[in-house]
């Protein structure tokens, strides 16, 4: 660990000024998201923007530093208890006692220690001062020599029996998030819940970026597992019949994946044809029988929201192995769906026009 920051300390000095402020210039990035890799992201060997783009400038920035604190946390974190304090007696200057402390209580609250420590929030600065009985000035030049900071975070590390995140450290993170992704893919929940893990095995957060890219690599992984579970669903006629549906034809005017999951506009003897139809659509592609349980229920609902809110042309666009269970789970839900749709039509029918403007409509509008 000592290795490695010093080394990153070596690298940083021999960075152009430049370079260090802004980082690496990149194409330009959709509004409020980042169009440049920060120095530390470059520092580490990635250049890549793609991972970053998750969080804003401001938001990468917020995640690298201190939050604000509240009074709850303020207490349980920041609360020194008489073995820490003898812990902290070694480091005899009142400057690298308080740094020292500050580092102690922020390491168990956020995982990690930002490297600006005396940005530390005033009211923790303030309490941990207090019981340590030093002024709260000396903190303004600590860790001015980076390699004070980092073996003193190193000493304190291990009282708090926290380790520094290594290979097999990773493995276990890698594992957690796959589970994970198979359930949700926001990348930022990922990350949030990633934090936590590594906060609840005691394992020292990683760098920002390090991380996203590990949430990066479990979203690939889960799109790859979630094809390996429905891969014996996918025979060559199956596959035919799911490519079919995005195929325009004429008769219908549309596709038949929008003609499946369109609903009809009104109560009348010719929407419950039109379902009828559907139903027996379905059953002839054996959309009733699909059995997709291999799948967590988070999966499949999260897969049938993109099959209904991309376009055929935007599905006829991603690879097969991402395609093909979009289409599965979507076609394994829509038996369900129109039978809603049917018994609604017949319901509205029975109540007459009235009925469905009552009902439907503002449903519709909705």
């Amino acid at each position: 660990m000592r290795d490695q920051l010093a080394s990153r300390a070596r690298e940083s000095r021999a960075t152009p000024p430049w370079r260090r402020q802004f980082g690496v210039l990149r194409l330009p990035a959709p509004p409020g998201r980042v169009s440049v890799v920060p120095d530390c992201a470059d520092r580490m060997g990635w250049e890549g923007p793609m991972a970053t783009r998750v969080f804003s400038d401001e938001e990468l920035e917020g995640l690298r530093s201190f939050p604000a604190i509240g009074k709850d946390e303020l207490i349980r974190y920041f609360t020194l208890t008489s073995a820490d304090q003898a812990f902290l007696s070694k480091f005899r200057r009142a400057q690298n006692v308080l740094g020292a402390a500050v580092q102690l209580s922020t390491l168990p609250w956020l995982g990690f220690v930002p490297d600006d420590v005396p940005s530390a929030p005033p009211a923790a600065v303030g309490r941990l001062a207090r019981q340590l009985g030093v002024s709260v000035a000396g903190l303004a030049g600590y860790g001015e020599r980076g390699q004070t900071r980092t073996d003193h975070l190193r000493e304190i590390a291990e009282y708090l029996s926290r380790k520094p995140a290594k290979a097999i450290e990773f493995k276990e993170l890698d594992e957690f998030l796959l589970a994970r992704a198979m359930e949700h893919d926001s990348p930022s929940l990922l990350f949030r819940l990633g934090c936590e893990y590594l906060r609840s095995a005691k394992v020292i957060r990683p760098g920002v970026v390090s991380l996203l890219e590990k949430v990066a690599s479990a979203r690939k992984a889960a799109e790859k597992e979630t094809h390996g579970r429905v891969a014996h669903l996918l025979t060559g006629e199956q596959v035919r019949g799911l490519d079919g549906l995005l195929v325009v034809e004429p008769a219908l005017g549309s596709t038949r994946l929008h003609w499946m999951v369109t609903g009809p506009v009104q109560g009348s003897p010719a929407s419950v044809k039109g379902e009828v139809e559907k139903l027996l659509f379905l059953r002839g592609l054996g959309a009733d029988a699909l059995d997709l349980s291999a799948l967590p229920a988070e999966r499949r609902r999260y897969l049938a929201q993109i099959g209904r809110r991309l376009t055929a042309q935007a599905l006829v666009r991603r690879v097969p192995n991402r395609r093909h269970p979009i289409l599965l789970t979507l076609l394994a839900q829509c038996p369900w769906s129109r039978v809603e749709e049917l018994d609604e039509a017949l319901t509205d029918l029975e109540g007459g026009p009235q009925a469905w403007q009552r009902t439907r409509a503002p449903q519709r509008c909705r």
